[in-house]
């Protein structure tokens, strides 16, 4: 199979051919190197159909993102990326380990994509997610993820309030055990 032909081909991206792409790129890294060209891709097109694909990889083979965990940052905070592109890099990140080193690029993304309604709700809910876990290995950020949440919920859509009642639960939690 050749991935990015695989993408293009359809005028419409359909889950079954993404699921299929995944279960390509599943086979060995070489495959998920190539679904990964596609998804950092210039072009906007392919990159957007390529996401959901890496997304549905990584939740079957979460080892084989590891290697391409600075890409998946990088998306972030690339001009000119399709939302498809943050949307599932930032999934990806609410249940994959992030290297240290890239910490503090993720967590200053996603207290930007939180605190902008501009952008999509989904790469705001999943942001709050990783800010969440982020939190259970820098206590100091509780406080700030608190109160954003806090100042956001009357302004917010339903999915934002109810991911941001059940952090804030948690976070509550945690500081009286």
């Amino acid at each position: 199979m050749n991935i990015r032909s695989t993408l293009l081909a359809d005028p419409i991206q359909s889950k079954r051919r993404a699921t299929e792409v995944a279960a390509y790129a599943c086979i060995d890294s070489t495959h998920f190197q190539e679904l990964m060209d596609c998804f950092v891709a210039n072009d906007y097109r392919l990159a957007q159909r390529a996401a959901q694909s890496v997304s549905i990889a990584v939740s079957e083979r979460p080892d084989l993102i590891a290697p391409h965990m600075g890409s998946l940052v990088d998306q972030l905070t690339r001009p000119g990326v399709h939302d498809a592109v943050i949307r599932n890099s930032v999934r990806i990140m609410q249940e994959t380990e992030i290297p240290v080193e890239l910490h503090g690029k993720v967590m200053d993304a996603c207290f930007n994509f939180i605190q902008n309604r501009q952008i999509a709700i989904a790469i705001r809910a999943f942001s709050l997610t990783v800010l969440y876990n982020f939190s259970k290995i820098y206590p100091e950020i509780k406080n700030e993820l608190g109160i954003i949440i806090e100042e956001a919920m009357e302004f917010e859509t339903p999915a934002f309030r109810a991911r941001g009642k059940k952090i804030l639960a948690n976070i509550k939690k945690q500081k009286h055990p």
